[in-house]
């Protein structure tokens, strides 16, 4: 098994597509953040910078950058709305599909699947974006364990993981893969996930801060992609990882096994 999984993950080139998918994240998170925050009523918008706050433990000058952008009000916001206008949302939104496409040529290398059709693909990657959005407004009351605390929030985290990314790989790969099949890397996907996330609150403002003290906003840009590059390395090998327990023995005939009875 532990052959296995290293030869899937030499074979889909874990560095190369991590660093692809983290490059098609940064280019589609910084046009979206704009036009959220122009366009998003102001509960929506105060809901996203909480979230961003919680999942990145945000404090000093990166806090103060951000709510620069979404705490914007009256005259600013209005200028924002502007600026920003209803073509470069729908720009900003169309080239947003460059994400969802990386996400699932990962999806498919780590199944060893030929791409899906366009016409079969392209509702699916609009469907991958809005959920998106709406785990990250939610990522806030969450990790606060919906006003418990954290010892409630990190399990909720993990439960809400699983969940997005076992329906992340049935959206993306075209409902090729039966559901059974995919639990393993959803599983494997949302610990390392929660990990990180934890660890990111740790290390995040620190760097952040630091590389804004030193070099200003273009500091922070190479901390953010540095950031992404590790995450997506991670999604990348344990979706890849996955992809061998749910197809492989001893696993695969078990999942097998307890699908046959839902179908039956």
């Amino acid at each position: 098994m532990i052959t296995d999984v290293t030869a899937r993950l030499v074979s889909v080139n874990v560095l190369d597509g991590a660093t692809r998918l983290a490059a098609q994240v940064f280019l589609t998170a910084v046009p979206l953040m704009f036009v959220a925050a122009a366009v998003a009523p102001r509960s929506v918008r105060d809901q996203m910078l909480h979230s961003a706050q919680q999942l990145f433990g945000l404090s000093g000058a990166s806090q103060a950058q951000l709510k620069e952008v979404y705490a914007a009000h009256g005259d600013e916001h209005a200028s924002l709305r502007q600026t920003t206008g209803a073509i470069g949302g729908l720009m900003a939104l169309l080239s947003a599909t460059a994400c969802s496409r990386a996400m699932a040529r990962v999806c498919e290398r780590a199944w060893r699947l030929p791409r899906s059709g366009v016409r079969v693909a392209v509702w699916r990657w609009f469907a991958w974006l809005v959920a998106w959005g709406l785990v990250l407004v939610l990522q806030g009351p969450l990790r606060a364990g919906l006003g418990a605390g954290p010892w409630l929030g990190v399990p909720l985290i993990f439960l809400a993981d699983v969940a997005v990314w076992w329906w992340t790989q049935r959206l993306l790969l075209g409902g090729r893969v039966p559901w059974p099949r995919l639990l393993p890397g959803a599983v494997l996907t949302a610990a390392a996930m929660t990990a990180l996330s934890v660890t990111a609150r740790l290390y995040m403002p620190l760097a952040l801060n630091r590389s804004l003290s030193a070099y200003g906003s273009l500091g922070s840009v190479f901390t953010v992609l540095s950031w992404l590059i590790a995450s997506c390395a991670v999604v990348t090998a344990t979706i890849t990882a996955g992809a061998v327990l749910g197809s492989e023995p001893p696993l695969a005939p078990l999942l097998d096994r307890r699908r046959r009875p839902a179908e039956g």
